[in-house]
Formats: C-alpha cells, structure tokens, sequence
C-alpha cells in the first residue's frame, strides 16, 4: 500500500504536491472553504491549500516548466498588471499574508469580479486604469517588491518600462510576453 503524497515546500508559500506522476502546485487558502475559479483543494493536518494550475495561471506553468528565482515573501507589496478577474492574483494573495497586491486592469466587466474577490480577501486593492497610463494610478501605489505583467497589447514592454518607476531597487520583475500581441512593425 503507497503512503498518501504529502506536501513538500518549494518557493516561499508554493507548495508542491508530488503524487508520483506529475508535480502538482498549491497554495494555503487564504479563506478557507472559498473558491476563486473552481480550482480543487487539498487537506493535511487541518490546513486547506488551493491547487494552482498550470492550465489557468500562467505564473503556475512557470513553476511547472522550473522557474528558478520568485522572490515573494509573505509581506511583500505586488503590482499586478492585468489583473483581469483575479485568478493568479487570488494566489498571490494567499502567499501575502502580511502583504498586499495592487490588481491593475482597464476592463470593468473585469474590475468588477476583482473588487468582489478583494471583498473577501483583504489584501487585494483593485484599481481601475490603463497600465499603459501609470501617471493614473501613481498615487495609488506604493514601491512594491514584486511587478508582475500579464497584459496582451501591442506595446507590451513600453508598459512594463513605464512601469519600473514603482518597483524598488534591486527586487524581481516578471514579465510574461504574448507574442501574437506585439507590433513586430
């Protein structure tokens, strides 16, 4: 009879589920019993963790395909550029337990689904503009410790550049291009 898996630790509030056939990456749930996007939970020794799939983050298909550096520790500050409805950031925020993420985006459809999961979740700060724009939001946000990038426009790095003046000197950048978006012009 095989021992049922148990977690071992891999970055900091990343925890990784080895059932013998695929690694499998997973979160303590911040709001236990709570559902971002129908992601399964797991159970051991009374604490609930939330699977974070590489099929719907793609933060997680970084970590699935060996992401080697991903500084986040649990009061760390996180800007978030398109932030859409919130399913990698609820991850992010289940890693911030003394910490804070800034959600960005410019759809309010989007926006809107952000704001109820930040009503849940108390380290979630939705803010409602155009990445592209950050003279909009600057005095919203704080020096964070972590930019983190997921926006599908044509000037993808402008926006990312433009928005380094936020992160302090020294901490991590993460950039995630979609190539169909870029205006290779």
């Amino acid at each position: 009879m095989r021992a049922s898996p148990s977690f071992k630790s891999g970055f900091n509030g990343i925890f990784i589920l080895d059932d013998g056939k695929k690694s499998r990456f997973f979160t303590k749930n911040l709001v236990p019993g709570i559902s971002v996007y129908g992601e399964k939970f797991f159970r051991e020794n009374n604490v609930e963790y939330r699977e974070f799939s590489p099929l719907s983050s793609k933060l997680a298909a970084a970590f699935r395909l060996g992401l080697k550096h991903f500084e986040l520790k649990d009061d760390s500050l996180v800007l978030y550029l398109g932030s859409s409805t919130g399913t990698t950031v609820s991850h992010i925020s289940d890693i911030l337990t003394k910490g804070m993420v800034f959600g960005v985006d410019s759809a309010p459809v989007v926006m809107r689904e952000l704001v109820f999961l930040a009503e849940q979740r108390r380290n979630i700060a939705p803010v409602l503009a155009d990445a592209s724009q950050p003279d909009q939001y600057k005095d919203l946000i704080v020096p964070v410790d972590f930019l983190y990038q997921d926006v599908a426009q044509k000037n993808q790095l402008d926006i990312f550049l433009k928005n380094l003046q936020f992160l302090k000197k020294g901490c991590l950048a993460f950039l995630v291009i979609k190539a169909r978006s870029i205006d290779f012009s």
